[in-house]
């Protein structure tokens, strides 16, 4: 049996159905929106990246750990071994994608990369997410901007799932924030939303969970940079329940 294609504007309903689900079943579930309000602004990225062919790496002493004030993530990179790879459940084409953002080549074993986030005067960057509803969970990132900020388009945002992962977690020297899912909004000033006195710029997706995550650990990372590639302004999410 072949289901008739809905219009475009049921298929915008339903998703906007699905939204509303994702992002407000939170108060359902006696928890509050996690989100990056009232956080200090991260001034740095360090991004670990894995081989999911190195067996040994994850338990590596010698990882680097992240340095005050730094967002640390986690990527695990296809190996050559495929899903034979012994940490191939974790890994993410992403990382490849986000690599070549870096013009950096994957690594063999593993690898890491910090970069400074210059922090933008006047901005502020927003990001946001639901609980689990099945297997997907509702994030959204915004960049609010005065009306008369000047800047190149187009904007390049990342939106990271990812899981929290104390240290000890699988042998781990170091905690860890894995990453699950990731966004790359492109913004262009075109798609700005403006009133009189700011524009913004919104990414509001639903994000699939992938199977072995548990949900209690998820957070949302994200951040902006211009289309050199320098990170502009970042942010993370924290969790707070309901007060009583």
């Amino acid at each position: 049996m072949i289901t008739p294609r809905l219009p475009h504007r049921h298929h915008k309903r339903r998703l906007s159905a699905c939204l509303t689900l994702l992002l407000g079943s939170t108060l359902a579930h006696g928890q509050s929106l996690c989100s990056g309000d009232g956080q200090s602004a991260p001034i740095a990225l360090l991004e670990r990246f894995t081989n999911a062919d190195c067996a040994t790496c994850w338990q590596d002493a010698a990882t680097p750990a992240a340095s005050p004030g730094a967002l640390t993530l986690d990527w695990i990179v296809p190996g050559s071994q495929g899903d034979d790879a012994p940490m191939s459940a974790a890994a993410s084409r992403d990382a490849l994608q986000r690599l070549t953002s870096l013009s950096r080549p994957r690594p063999p074993r593993q690898s890491s990369v910090k970069s400074k986030v210059t922090g933008w005067p006047g901005a502020s960057l927003r990001v946001a997410h639901g609980v689990a509803v099945g297997d997907y969970v509702g994030a959204s990132i915004t960049l609010t901007l005065a009306n008369n900020a000047a800047f190149e388009s187009p904007l390049h945002a990342w939106l990271l799932l990812v899981e929290a992962l104390p240290v000890g977690t699988e042998q781990s020297p170091v905690p860890r924030n894995l990453v699950r899912n990731a966004l790359q909004p492109i913004w262009n000033k075109r798609e700005m939303l403006q009133n009189s006195e700011q524009f913004s710029f919104r990414e509001f997706r639903p994000m699939n969970i992938p199977a072995g995550a548990k949900p209690a650990r998820l957070q949302v990372i994200g951040w902006v940079q211009d289309a050199s590639g320098q990170t502009l302004i970042a942010a993370q999410s924290v969790c707070r329940p309901e007060p009583d």
